[in-house]
């Protein structure tokens, strides 16, 4: 665990405000040292990303349906830039579609996640994707572990 290094900086973008709060709940019990972000929307959370003064977060949790901009806008403008280059994208979202999951594995995502309904599965997700080997994650990508399941 991250207990003694500085907080990591996670973001989540996500238009469902339950599903933030779900998110929020569950990091709040794993007690990870950790600073969350959350945006409602695809607009806001590159509002903020585009701000150079911005911390450039470790994570992005990052759903797709969104209002304004949809995750897949957002993972093509935060791939375009190089500012962006090291940062861990986890696809996080209701849909398991291959379409999907094919277009943000080819976008530039780490990781696809389909959103779990159940609050224990919701904190051992997140748990194993922040605690994950992201090196190996980011250097060759792989079809075969790109899809989380839990």
């Amino acid at each position: 665990m991250n207990q003694d290094k500085t907080p990591m900086n996670i973001l989540l973008a996500d238009d469902d405000e339950d599903d933030r709060s779900f998110f929020n709940d569950a990091i709040k019990e794993l007690k990870m040292n950790n600073n969350l972000t959350t945006f409602k929307d695809g607009e806001e959370l590159m509002d903020y990303m585009n701000n150079p003064d911005s911390v450039i977060p470790h994570i992005l949790f990052l759903d797709l349906n969104m209002p304004c901009k949809t995750g897949h806008d957002c993972l093509k403008e935060i791939r375009a830039n190089p500012r962006f280059k090291d940062l861990s994208i986890a696809i996080y979202s209701t849909s398991s579609s291959e379409k999907d999951i094919e277009d943000t594995f080819i976008g530039g995502a780490n990781v696809y996640i389909k959103k779990p309904n159940d609050f224990n599965k919701l904190k051992k997700v997140i748990k194993d994707v922040v605690n994950m080997n992201w090196q190996y994650h980011t250097s060759g990508l792989n079809k075969e572990t790109f899809f989380f399941s839990i």
